[in-house]
């Protein structure tokens, strides 16, 4: 006689990956699904991640506008910036988004439970209430959390989930960090009208990504009045009469408002009772999945930041999408990690796909076609913002192997060659695309001559 469970799938984690798995699951193939979330449904990109974090972004790139506006003729006189104001709105939209992912899953059918849960063994998730569900498969989707470093009085820092709760924006915030979320955050800050200074104890901020782009952005973000201090770290802190006195590696000792760590995250799959049933963790707390997101208990799958393997939302969610095919479709699929494109929210921003120039030319020959330039926008309003625009090229086999863009709204452009660096076009290709006249972005189809090669 077959085991009967209560559902076939149980899905741990309200976010992107997890609500997607459930209600395609569900709705799709007909699958009785569970899912359990102890936060708010939506997970960290909708709740405090990628959602928010733009909206911020938007609001903080007025503060340039009236003087760009002056140049082209216009009369905007600059105000103040209200964060009441924006919050209020910011969270009323935040909770809308939510409810718009529990009426998917209630419209797909799926069973939610507001409640934490862990596992009990290969096919029983035990909810914080006490009860215990069975089911045929579970999937983890619990994402990850930002950490603290272990520094003494580290909780008088806040972290990027605390931004949205501040009641009034400091005057001064020491942004300790070099990553996307502190470089994001000193941007947006920097933009709001907080005095924003930021340590990184490396020599260039956004290690892994391309030298030459992400030098731009470092000196775009000086420029733009971010006090940045590379090579730097913190050695204490402690509370004082006028604020937060913070003492770095670089002699100096100064007093902020505000801390804030962007120094990392991990996965979020402690206490969830993963080792004691046999599912393997790595170092940083990650669940250990093959291909096709499978844990080592055949029953127990897992996608999305707890496996730490591309933390971004639309991996989760393809990943979700297939472990579904793979599970319920009955088409091993696995997901294909390879050349995704990104952004990073800085301003200006940047947009990157598939190798740095770095990492190319450790592997073969290169050619390198890269160009700088003032932009027609502000080269008008007599602005220094540069943009850079660089395709990283097989010498041998003449395929783009990878682009970066430094601009504003270089997340929409590396959108758009994603999919030729995906389809692996070639350089003569780019170049037998006709350029769409004047923009920022014709560069890529327009540079003729290699910049160097490696």
């Amino acid at each position: 006689m077959a085991e009967t469970f209560d559902f076939d799938l149980f899905v741990i984690g309200g976010g992107s990956g997890g609500v997607r798995a459930a209600r395609v699951a569900a709705g799709e193939h007909g699958a009785r699904v569970g899912l359990a979330e102890d936060d708010r449904y939506g997970g960290t990109c909708v709740i405090r991640g990628c959602v928010p974090k733009k909206l911020m972004v938007f609001a903080s790139e007025y503060a340039g506008m009236p003087a760009e506006a002056a140049a082209y003729g216009w009369d905007i006189k600059a105000g103040a910036f209200d964060w009441t104001a924006f919050r209020g709105k910011m969270t009323d939209e935040l909770d809308r988004l939510e409810g718009v992912y529990r009426k998917l899953l209630a419209g797909s059918g799926v069973e939610t439970f507001d409640l934490r849960a862990s596992i009990k063994d290969a096919h029983t998730v035990a909810l914080s209430d006490g009860t215990t569900k069975t089911a045929k498969h579970i999937l983890i989707a619990t994402g990850g959390h930002p950490v603290r470093p272990d520094l003494p009085n580290a909780e008088l820092g806040i972290v990027s989930d605390d931004i949205l709760h501040l009641e009034t924006l400091p005057k001064s915030m020491l942004i300790i960090g070099g990553g996307y979320i502190a470089c994001e955050f000193a941007c947006i800050l920097n933009g709001l009208g907080v005095e924003v200074t930021q340590y990184y104890r490396g020599a260039q901020i956004l290690r892994g990504f391309d030298d030459e782009a992400r030098g731009l952005v470092s000196e775009s973000m000086c420029h733009s009045g971010v006090d940045l201090h590379l090579g730097t770290n913190i050695l204490e802190m402690s509370q004082a009469e006028d604020g937060i006195r913070v003492k770095s590696t670089n002699g100096s000792e100064r007093s902020f408002d505000q801390v804030m760590f962007a120094t990392g995250r991990d996965p979020s799959s402690k206490d969830m009772g993963l080792e004691d049933v046999g599912v393997a963790l790595g170092r940083k707390g990650q669940i250990e999945v093959n291909e096709y997101s499978q844990t080592a208990v055949p029953s127990i799958y897992a996608i999305g930041d707890v496996t730490d393997r591309v933390n971004l939302t639309p991996v989760a969610i393809r990943e979700g999408m297939a472990f579904v095919q793979t599970v319920f479709a009955g088409t091993p699929t696995a997901m294909d990690h390879d050349l995704i494109a990104s952004a990073v929210f800085t301003q200006p921003e940047m947009g990157t796909v598939g190798m740095s120039e770095e990492e190319a030319s450790e592997q073969e020959e290169i050619e390198v076609y890269s160009t700088s330039f003032r932009p027609m926008r502000t080269a008008f309003a007599d602005q220094p913002d540069r943009v850079l625009m660089k395709l990283v090229v097989s010498k041998s086999s003449r395929i783009v192997l990878g682009c970066h863009i430094v601009a504003p709204n270089a997340g929409e452009l590396i959108q758009m060659v994603g999919i030729a660096v995906k389809a692996k076009l070639t350089k003569e290709q780019f170049d037998a695309t006709c350029a769409v006249h004047p923009t920022m972005s014709e560069e890529l189809v327009t540079m003729r001559t290699p910049t160097r090669t490696a």
